[in-house]
């Protein structure tokens, strides 16, 4: 039985295993290999690493990680997590089980898009959803707000400090009061008539086609998409969730703690908030947590 096993072996999970493993404990990382930044040619604004992709940061975390020998890696999806006595069951897809005695999902979330055609295919290189994380690189372009919940109107204040920005209503969510006025202050024009088309050879994007027919021509678009968790592993434990702006999340204390006993949780399937360096600390947080929850079961 290991120490902890941790679920997810992106920037959340590699960073809680890295921490386990300094503090010497066995520690095995499941993989699915599906991260959700897997569609981003780079990562930006990570201390020390902007510019490269996110593979190549997840493979340098691997090697690093693995020097550690109470540490392990293994590819494979875990498709059930029970509590057992002493600690916690994962069964594997296809065949397998492995245990611990405490769990750290670090599984991510899953992005639904708005059902526009063309967004999928240029999701993570002109259809983006942070401008800390891409819109530098837009480098004063037109852009767009395509409208996908009530905070849209936020994101839209947002964008013009990268670009010339357009928001689109999409029919359903219109701007008022205080936003309308900071609309006008940031320059931002607003467009009701929703966007039916994303234009162009994909991943790269000429504009957008609206439903009148009119084209506005955008380098690139952000929108907000809806989330879920990656994995069901965190209801199956019975983990309380909370509901977010753009979907339901893990809900968790300030080191990651669930409402489970023994199990933490990290990344962007723990917060509202989703950016790679969040998730680092976050995982860092967890796995320092974990570690401790030890020590005073220990001595309790």
């Amino acid at each position: 039985m290991y120490d902890v096993i941790v679920i997810g072996g992106s920037f959340a999970g590699l960073s809680a295993a890295t921490q386990l493993a300094r503090a010497r404990q066995t520690v095995l990382v499941i993989d699915a290999g599906m991260p959700r930044n897997r569609f981003a040619d780079e990562a930006h604004g990570f201390l020390g690493q902007d510019g490269r992709t996110p593979a190549a940061i997840m493979r340098d975390a691997r090697c690093q990680l693995q020097r550690y020998p109470t540490a392990e890696l293994l590819s494979g999806e875990a498709c059930h997590a029970a509590a057992i006595d002493g600690g916690f069951a994962i069964t594997l897809s296809g065949a397998g089980e492995c245990r611990a005695r405490r769990l750290v999902l670090a599984t991510g979330v899953t992005d639904t898009l708005p059902a526009i055609p063309g967004m999928t295919e240029r999701w993570g290189a002109t259809v983006l959803h942070c401008p800390y994380c891409h819109g530098y690189e837009m480098g004063g372009l037109p852009l767009g707000v395509i409208a996908a919940h009530p905070l849209s109107a936020h994101q839209a204040i947002l964008i013009p400090d990268w670009g010339p920005t357009t928001y689109f209503t999409q029919g359903e969510f219109e701007p008022e009061g205080a936003d309308l006025h900071a609309f006008a202050a940031r320059g931002v024009a607003v467009e009701r008539t929703p966007v039916v088309e994303l234009l162009g050879d994909a991943p790269a994007l000429d504009g957008v086609r609206l439903a009148d027919g009119r084209i506005i021509e955008l380098a690139a678009v952000f929108t907000a998409p809806r989330t879920r968790p990656a994995t069901p592993l965190a209801a199956m434990l019975g983990c309380a969730h909370e509901e977010g702006p753009t979907g339901p999340y893990v809900k968790v204390d300030q080191w990651g703690a669930t409402s489970v006993p023994g199990v933490w949780a990290a990344g962007d399937a723990a917060t509202p908030m989703h950016n790679a360096t969040l998730a680092s600390a976050a995982g860092v947080l967890a796995g320092i947590g974990a570690h401790q929850a030890s020590i005073r079961a220990a001595t309790a």
